[in-house]
């Protein structure tokens, strides 16, 4: 709903203030103009990225229209999960986890929780570095590096996407000036004819100029910041993880450990010490 706002506020200021101006929209329509920037725009796309990142740009729009696929009940859910798998270490051991990451998809606590056991890398996060506690690792600095690592790899592989359409809104503006020297070009040729037409060949060419500066700015910038703050709000899923975790190693109650994950949320999808309070004290029989 965002995106769609979004591109009715400026497409209805750009082209609505033009016209109100007493100026002709027909004159706008230019489909070489289009066909010469967005093309060499696609192409230039298509040479500077590989086809992970290619393969990924399929799935943007609906990540756009989407938002952060993780919203406070999906938050409080994870919480949960951390509090049930803590509070079954806690009561009987590490060991007794080793069933549950094993065979996440066989496991009772992960099949509760249907949001976080259907997000794949999700549970395979979770599910390595319980293996890791569960085979004796004590080291948690050595496990935080570790995560971090990994944290870092996935953020990496996310800003190339993000890097792959900013480049995209930093080079429009120069292929609109492309398809308005090919313009002038065209115009020039016909010199010879009468003032008229020279001016719709003229403000054809600058309609290029037009259109790259609008792509660039009001399209695909703003797709790319998005994109951006989409990414970033997302991977505090795995940070909520990564505090539980220690927390957790650290020797922490589970009650505590959670409280270090709910901390590393963000303030407007952070469910609040009560909410978190509520929903795991009925999970306390289930966990025991």
């Amino acid at each position: 709903m965002r995106l769609i706002v979004g591109l009715i506020i400026v497409l209805g200021s750009v082209f609505g203030g033009y016209a109100a101006s007493g100026a002709h929209l027909a004159v706008l329509y230019q489909p070489f103009e289009f066909v010469i920037i967005l093309g060499a725009a696609a192409g230039a796309f298509v040479i500077g990225n590989s086809p992970t990142v290619l393969k990924s740009t399929l799935g943007i729009f609906g990540t756009l229209f989407r938002g952060p696929r993780y919203g406070k009940a999906a938050y409080l859910e994870l919480l949960g999960l951390q509090f049930t798998l803590f509070k079954l270490a806690k009561s009987k051991g590490n060991l007794a986890l080793e069933v549950h990451v094993e065979n996440p998809q066989d496991s009772a606590i992960f099949t509760a929780f249907p949001t976080f056991a259907a997000d794949h890398h999700a549970v395979e996060f979770m599910c390595d570095y319980l293996r890791m506690i569960t085979l004796g690792t004590e080291n948690a600095h050595e496990l935080e590096t570790l995560m971090d690592e990994e944290l870092e790899t996935h953020h990496q592989e996310r800003e190339q996407l993000v890097g792959a359409i900013q480049a995209l809104a930093d080079g429009t503006p120069a292929l609109g000036i492309v398809a308005a020297v090919l313009g002038v070009i065209h115009t020039m040729g016909s010199i010879d004819q009468p003032p008229e037409i020279l001016g719709h060949l003229i403000g054809g060419a600058l309609v290029g100029t037009f259109l790259g500066v609008l792509c660039a700015y009001g399209f695909f910038g703003p797709m790319a910041q998005s994109l951006k703050s989409i990414f970033e709000a997302e991977s505090k899923y795995y940070l909520s993880m990564k505090a539980g975790l220690l927390a957790h190693m650290a020797g922490y109650a589970p009650a505590v450990s959670i409280e270090f994950a709910r901390k590393a949320l963000m303030s407007d999808v952070r469910p609040t010490f009560i909410e978190v309070e509520q929903a795991t004290a009925n999970l306390q029989p289930a966990a025991g």
